[in-house]
């Protein structure tokens, strides 16, 4: 028998741990690019934290665009359409603490970049309410650009789409309050928590932007369904964060089912914040959104503490093979007691601290979805 000389040896051993070290960075490179669209899974999203560490500071080229040449704005969300009298509202700008920059939209940029392509809203009205802003802001990037709505009549059964033509980019809103189907049947409408036949309709995007929570605590005569149901089990109620909790991992089965294999890109919008209990940013209990013309000032924790279902839709987020982008505005919205339509909305609601007028905050929202969609955060 031969025997190998000791050189040999070293340089086979050698060798081998080469290869083993390759094939581990080979693995880990691998999960950080399957990962790397989620919130917090690379080290410079781990780093900076855009929408949670941050201030709103006055800026005097704020609004970014003019809401009176802006054609898609709904009337409850124009507020200066309305007559609302004060404007400071429209001159914060939101600015990430260090080691975050500036993030900085470019609509002409964006258009470029989804030439051909379709990006969805799928939601609620505050889903709406980001696809308004988001149309104003394009629109004010390249004001002469032919574009076509469709229904003309601006109706939303159940989809709204708007088309850059110049540009071929499609935007869609499609409303669903719940995600998951909600159908009538003899018994009453039926909220079905293990069902989203309503998705196939989502199908063909390439970005998808999703919400809810906003309609599950509903009570009374505003509340769309009669029943809920799961499997065979019809009940007349449960608790709603509990059937919120089985509606999202619905909805995020038939994310990973669907479009894990895809290079659709998917982004979930934090829930957004109501201003209807003065107590919650240190006011009197009585205290609602109406008058109030300033942010929250500080850095700190808001006063009224975190909204609990946001852990909730981190912690399905985090469970999916599809890696799907946190737009994790809760916070920076928490602040703004000052940016809702009130009584600006032309008597469509009574008082309204839930919607946000456009212009203003959904502008901040969507420089924060370019930034993620570019990389900048």
């Amino acid at each position: 028998m031969m025997r190998r000389r000791p050189g040999a040896l070293w340089a086979g051993a050698l060798v081998a741990v080469l290869a083993l070290l390759a094939a581990c960075t080979a693995a880990a490179a691998a999960t950080i690019t399957r990962r790397q669209h989620q919130r917090g899974a690379s080290a410079a999203a781990a780093a900076c934290d855009a929408f949670a560490a941050g201030r709103w500071v006055w800026d005097a080229s704020y609004p970014l665009y003019d809401a009176a040449r802006c054609p898609f704005i709904r009337d409850e969300f124009a507020c200066a359409r309305f007559g609302r009298p004060d404007t400071a509202y429209l001159k914060y700008r939101w600015q990430p603490e260090p080691p975050c920059a500036q993030p900085r939209f470019d609509g002409l940029a964006l258009l470029r970049m989804w030439g051909g392509r379709t990006v969805m809203f799928v939601g609620d009205s505050l889903a709406l309410n980001q696809y308004e802003s988001l149309l104003c802001m394009l629109h004010a990037a390249a004001p002469g650009a032919r574009t076509t709505a469709s229904p003309a009549s601006g109706k939303i059964d159940p989809s709204y789409t708007v088309r850059f033509e110049d540009y071929n980019v499609t935007l869609v809103y499609y409303l669903t309050h719940y995600l998951v189907d909600l159908v009538p049947e003899k018994a009453g409408r039926v909220l079905k928590l293990d069902a989203i036949d309503q998705a196939r309709n989502w199908l063909g995007a390439d970005v998808l932007v999703f919400d809810s929570w906003h309609w599950w605590p509903r009570t009374g005569p505003t509340q769309p369904w009669d029943l809920i149901q799961e499997g065979s089990t019809v009940v007349r109620d449960m608790d709603r964060t509990r059937a919120f909790t089985k509606a999202l991992h619905t909805w995020a089965a038939w994310v990973d089912a669907n479009l894990l294999h895809t290079d659709t890109k998917v982004f979930f919008q934090g829930i957004s914040p109501s201003h209807y209990r003065g107590q919650d940013w240190g006011a009197s209990p009585k205290k609602t959104c109406m008058g109030e013309t300033r942010p929250l000032n500080g850095t700190g924790p808001y006063p009224g503490g975190p909204i609990p279902q946001q852990a909730i839709l981190r912690s399905v987020l985090a469970g999916m093979a599809k890696p799907v982008y946190l737009l994790d505005f809760t916070y920076l919205s928490q602040l703004r007691k000052d940016a809702h339509p009130t009584k600006y909305d032309g008597g469509i609601f009574a008082g309204d601290c839930t919607h946000w007028c456009v212009a203003g905050l959904p502008d901040t929202w969507n420089v924060l979805f370019y930034a993620a969609l570019t990389g900048q955060i």
